[in-house]
């Protein structure tokens, strides 16, 4: 996938020719093009469900700055953060200073159908909102557990990682729920009160290393690719302003497929391509079960953050250990 892009052109001039469809005020264009040669769906198809799926994504949106992956006609997938000058004065922003690059960055907030349906008329396929809500910018509201299974590997191994998280989450007192990444893994999601991004982020990784020591053969959380020698990866580096694809938002990929919730005890009887736009509302009828099946937010264990204080931010450490071998094989060279 393409890198971030903050300011894309406008859709082609084949999009902006007059609208074969109006909603809620939006114009909506070209809806009987595909998304992608492998999308195995059109513009409207992802229109339709976004619109119907709206009651159960918006509140997992609300408030929160917001990152979408779109796919433009004959271009690769890319990731918009800034809200383009182009778009309708009546979207929601938020300014967020961008320490990477040095500048503000304006996000959308997407708490309408208005403003979903204008995204998916950009052909915006995934949304990634933020772990805190504009405003709120103190309070991460949920740990993350991500988990990225090998190259080649079934989603078998995906699972028994699940169990591990959740193994760990019970010995921890803590619940969380449960969904299919869209793409191989999965996100566990645990809710908690007010703390401090450093706490939490301590508590994240302290649960990952909590999960891994119950089974080191199978689950690993070494964040340098090379160490993980073809076990599944426990990523515990979502926190802070990181961003997370939603519950029930599609993904840009082959057969476009929905990231969707799923219950502990049917971690068995699934794998992430069964939840796709095409079948996704069928499958949930009248019910939500991301809302209904996540927990109060919980108070952080205090022994849970004291642990992760005494384990090394991974992106950090990875930093200094690529550092430390490059200047090795640089002596090994010379």
């Amino acid at each position: 996938m393409a890198g971030a892009v903050d300011f894309p052109l406008p859709l082609g001039q084949g999009d902006i020719m007059s609208a074969d469809e109006e909603r809620d005020g939006v114009s909506l264009t070209n809806l009987d093009q595909p998304l992608s040669p492998d999308a195995d769906a059109t513009k409207r198809d992802l229109v339709d469900y976004l619109d119907a799926v709206r009651h159960r994504l918006l509140p997992e949106l609300n408030d929160r700055p917001l990152s979408v992956i779109r796919m433009l006609r004959g271009q690769k997938p890319f990731m918009q953060k800034n809200l383009p000058k182009y778009a309708p004065d009546w979207i929601e922003t938020v300014p967020v200073w961008a320490e990477a690059s040095k500048r503000e960055v304006s996000y959308a907030l997407c708490n309408n159908r208005r403003t979903l349906l204008w995204f998916a008329n950009q052909r915006a396929i995934e949304y990634h909102p933020t772990l805190v809500r504009a405003g709120q910018f103190d309070h991460v509201t949920h740990m993350i557990i991500d988990i990225d299974p090998p190259e080649g590997r079934d989603f078998a191994v995906v699972v028994g990682a699940a169990r591990l998280v959740h193994r760990a989450l019970d010995d921890a007192g803590l619940g969380g729920a449960v969904k299919t990444s869209g793409a191989k893994g999965m996100h566990i999601f645990i809710p908690v009160t007010p703390a401090s991004h450093d706490d939490v982020a301590a508590a994240t990784r302290a649960l990952a290393a909590r999960a891994e020591r119950l089974d080191p053969d199978l689950a690993t959380t070494a964040y340098i690719r090379d160490d993980r020698q073809g076990k599944v990866f426990l990523d515990s580096t979502r926190s802070g302003g990181a961003t997370v694809i939603a519950a029930y938002s599609p993904r840009a990929r082959p057969g476009t497929p929905v990231s969707f919730p799923v219950a502990w005890d049917q971690l068995d009887d699934i794998t992430p391509a069964d939840f796709h736009i095409r079948n996704a509302l069928e499958l949930l009828g009248a019910a939500d079960p991301w809302t209904e099946r996540m927990p109060q937010p919980q108070d952080l264990p205090a022994d849970l953050v004291a642990e992760g204080h005494d384990i090394p931010v991974a992106r950090v450490q990875a930093m200094h250990e690529g550092k430390r071998r490059a200047r090795e094989r640089r002596q090994q060279g010379g």
